[in-house]
């Protein structure tokens, strides 16, 4: 079914520019990806020696994920928008599907007490991660079909949430609190940029914080960890254990590092080095320079994933701007827990840092997801609005960006 709704010509990929994509941002996104390359080699091979005998087996999966996620990449490039527009639902049945089979017993397999990845040999797949982005274009192509009902009646204002609201208690069951509040905090920013009126979207926002009050109030875990955070030192050796290896990462870097592959805390100080607390690790090695650098890149491709968004809403492709919209407030959600999580403003929670954690399910995600965007760039700035269009090598000719590079 792939191949039928690939199609190499005119794509980003093949056209009669040759290559033709939005290079600020693809320049951006690699940099993360070279960077994190880089940071697992490091904060994994203390662990990966004892558990493997090989210092280099956790970066060596890494780059296999990356392999896979740069051809997602390449691959997700040539699939025309229309066609993910075409099959929301479709995705939106998938992503449930998948939400299902990981809690059923003998087919998720656990993890660190939580439910939330399939197994697959060697490999795992996490569905949350493929569910937010399936979400993201099932309701981009809702706020398409029912734009007026939604800006003018309550009605259009919760259908969504028919659909949100199990996918939420879905993530719950494995659980996975994280990855529940960046899909809906993205879906409920995606219903504001749709014209959601104001009231209606702060009663969502204040029932969205009674919900989240309510559901950390009845797990004994999440309010131990809501209690820890504001003071680690308190029970450093219990609840509060990872955040204040964390934040000694952080003292040890001070302002330039102690320098590459130098990393105290990732010797088995630090849980999960590679994946959660990756910046830690960062912060101790490269210092604040460093660390303010790898900010600097996250809010700059997160910012130019908004910019993708409002230049195909310009260019009245509304389904695109949407989706493009979503998928930035995915990253931009991701980047701000993880890193909250790092330096102690947040409680603990099991999210990785996009384009920069260890984990297979994420990194390529990640990458799809920066192929979408290159594609609704690509299709708004040569304004392609139908995959049934006709195209030939003029159409493709050099001609003014405008200033929009």
């Amino acid at each position: 079914m792939i191949f039928g709704v690939i199609k190499p010509y005119p794509s980003p990929i093949i056209s009669g520019r040759g290559v033709d994509v939005d290079f600020p941002m693809l320049a951006g996104c690699l940099a993360l990806l070279g960077l994190g390359l880089v940071m697992i080699t490091s904060a994994s091979s203390e662990v990966a020696a004892v558990q493997s005998g090989n210092a280099l087996y956790m970066m060596t999966r890494h780059l296999i994920y990356l392999v896979l996620g740069l051809g997602a990449c390449i691959a997700t490039m040539m699939i025309p928008v229309a066609t993910w527009q075409r099959l929301g639902w479709l995705m939106l049945i998938g992503a449930f599907g998948l939400l299902v089979l990981v809690i059923v017993p003998g087919i998720g397999r656990e993890v660190n007490g939580s439910m939330r990845w399939i197994g697959f040999g060697m490999f795992n797949v996490q569905p949350s991660e493929i569910a937010k982005v399936f979400v993201v274009i099932f309701l981009a192509g809702y706020l398409i079909r029912r734009q007026q009902e939604v800006r003018e009646s309550w009605m259009g204002f919760f259908k969504p949430f028919i659909v949100l609201l199990p996918m939420a208690g879905l993530l719950l069951m494995e659980p996975d609190f994280g990855a529940t509040v960046v899909m809906m905090g993205s879906a409920a920013a995606m219903l504001f940029l749709g014209g959601v009126g104001l009231f209606r979207f702060t009663l969502m926002v204040a029932l969205a914080v009674g919900a989240v009050f309510v559901l950390v109030q009845a797990q004994p875990y999440r309010m131990a960890r809501l209690i820890t955070f504001t003071d680690p030192w308190s029970d450093q050796f219990g609840s509060g254990y990872q955040l204040t290896q964390a934040l000694i990462a952080f003292g040890r870097g001070e302002w330039f590092g102690v320098g590459l592959g130098n990393s105290v805390q990732k010797q088995f100080y630090l849980p999960e080095a590679h994946t959660d607390f990756v910046f830690s690790v960062l912060a101790e090695e490269l210092g604040v320079v460093g660390s303010l650098a790898t900010v600097a890149l996250f809010v700059f491709v997160s910012i130019r994933a908004m910019y993708i968004g409002m230049w195909a809403e310009r260019a009245k492709q509304f389904f695109a701007a949407y989706t493009a919209y979503g998928l930035a407030f995915l990253w931009i959600g991701q980047f701000l827990i993880n890193i909250g999580v790092n330096v102690g403003l947040l409680p603990t929670k099991g999210l990785t840092l996009p384009f920069l954690s260890y984990g297979g399910s994420s990194l390529i995600i990640c990458c799809a997801s920066l192929g979408l965007l290159l594609r609704i760039e690509w299709e708004s700035r040569n304004n392609m609005g139908s995959e049934e269009a006709e195209f030939n090598e003029s159409d493709f000719a050099e001609e003014p960006t405008h200033g929009r590079r």
